[in-house]
């Protein structure tokens, strides 16, 4: 009996349970965005002090993440997820008693540390349930959270701390956090049968068995360069649009996660369908689909930076997250189509490590560079690292993609 006809309805269970847990994980990391202006008059901060901030929980959560894949591979994966989002709840939580500089970045840092430990073992079960007919739907419904929890985490967190002060978005998302975590160690359940644990997992292999494969590097590659123009929006968009068209934190905070997360919702779902569509014809279909939006992204990205018109900006971010949607859909389930069931969590664990290296750097340089050349001219140049990409994809799936791809 196979995991995926066993599964039944509960397949689709499992992705509606972890939904919910990343959309935790991106609200409770995007909410600081939001309150940067406020963090930056109460303590006296300059900008690249605030990329610091920023960067503190991008170079913990790529420290951390290879050990959390390999954790993932090794033990039971419900555990790994539930306490990682129990772990990262209770430090959102502690972020709100932050009085200093210092803290926010020790905070910072240790809620990168509990994050770390849910994406490779929430994919690595995902794949457990889904076999190649429903994986990249699956990961794209479940990507859609990462939207949605952004628009979450960037809209409320300024809402409120527009009204009752910045700690406030920080004690709710907490608690919420800490509560689904309770309750998920009931409702969320492991598959009969898994792939297999090794009796004696070896660390230093995993990790060669992941880097002996070139299209697994080449996806790695490209995912550094699409989390750098990912991050550079996250982070420095809330604060561009409250200085270049003078909105309130309340409708910084939305503007700049709500447009763009929320064509990346249809952009993800449609890059689902399609590239198990294509997969079926073309072994590297999941591949082409990424190319496909990054390609598709680049015009969108160069407009960002260079309109003064709110309009035409909405419409830029809007056709840059529904491209961004398609290539973010299939991510993992490309990078599962080259490395082996027993190997997915350390994969995408050693994936994230590197993505979110390149992501770490992001906020800083963003903020380092504005200050020569203005912020809105570095928001256009990312559509170069984009096209960067786009090739490099093209150019590992032609060459480097197995013959043979992983089920």
């Amino acid at each position: 009996m196979t995991t995926t006809a066993a599964g039944g309805r509960y397949k689709w269970t499992v992705v509606g349970l972890l939904w919910f847990v990343c959309l935790f994980n991106y609200a409770d990391r995007q909410a600081i965005f939001s309150v940067f202006p406020l963090l930056k008059a109460e303590m006296h901060l300059s900008d690249v002090q605030l990329g610091y901030i920023a960067s503190s929980f991008m170079w913990v959560y790529a420290a951390a993440a290879p050990f959390a894949g390999m954790v993932g591979d090794r033990f039971r994966r419900k555990h790994v997820i539930l306490g990682g989002l129990i772990f990262w709840s209770l430090i959102t939580v502690a972020t709100a008693l932050s009085t200093r500089y210092w803290h926010l970045l020790v905070f910072r840092a240790l809620e990168g540390l509990g994050e770390a430990f849910y994406f490779p073992a929430s994919m690595s079960l995902i794949s457990a349930w889904h076999g190649k007919e429903t994986r990249s739907r699956a990961m794209s419904w479940h990507q859609s959270s990462v939207y949605a929890g952004t628009i979450t985490g960037g809209a409320v967190a300024g809402y409120l701390a527009q009204l009752y002060g910045w700690r406030l978005g920080f004690y709710v998302f907490g608690s919420a956090g800490v509560l689904l975590g309770l309750v998920l160690l009931v409702l969320l359940k492991e598959p009969e049968t898994a792939a297999p644990r090794e009796e004696t997992f070896r660390f230093s292999g995993a990790w060669l068995d992941v880097f002996r494969n070139p299209m697994a590097v080449a996806l790695m590659a490209v995912f550094i360069c699409a989390n750098f123009v990912a991050m550079v929006f996250l982070t420095w968009l809330p604060s561009y649009l409250t200085r270049t068209f003078h909105m309130s934190l309340t409708m910084a905070g939305f503007s700049a996660t709500a447009y763009l997360q929320a064509a990346s919702v249809l952009g993800v779902l449609t890059g689902g369908m399609v590239a198990d569509g294509w997969v079926r014809k073309d072994r590297r279909g999941r591949m082409w689909t990424q190319a496909v939006g990054l390609f598709a992204g680049v015009p969108f990205l160069l407009l960002t930076g260079w309109t003064f018109s709110v309009t035409v900006f909405v419409f830029a971010t809007m056709g840059f997250g529904f491209f961004k949607g398609m290539y973010d859909a299939n991510i993992w389930a490309s990078l599962h189509d080259v490395v082996p069931p027993q190997r997915r969590a350390t994969a995408v664990g050693v994936m994230n490590s590197i993505g979110w290296l390149g992501g770490g750097v992001a906020p800083v340089a963003m903020a380092s560079a504005s200050g020569v050349w203005g912020m809105g001219v570095c928001l256009s140049a990312t559509s170069a690292v984009y096209a960067m990409a786009g090739l490099l994809l093209v150019l590992g799936a032609s060459r480097w993609m197995m013959r043979k791809a992983f089920h």
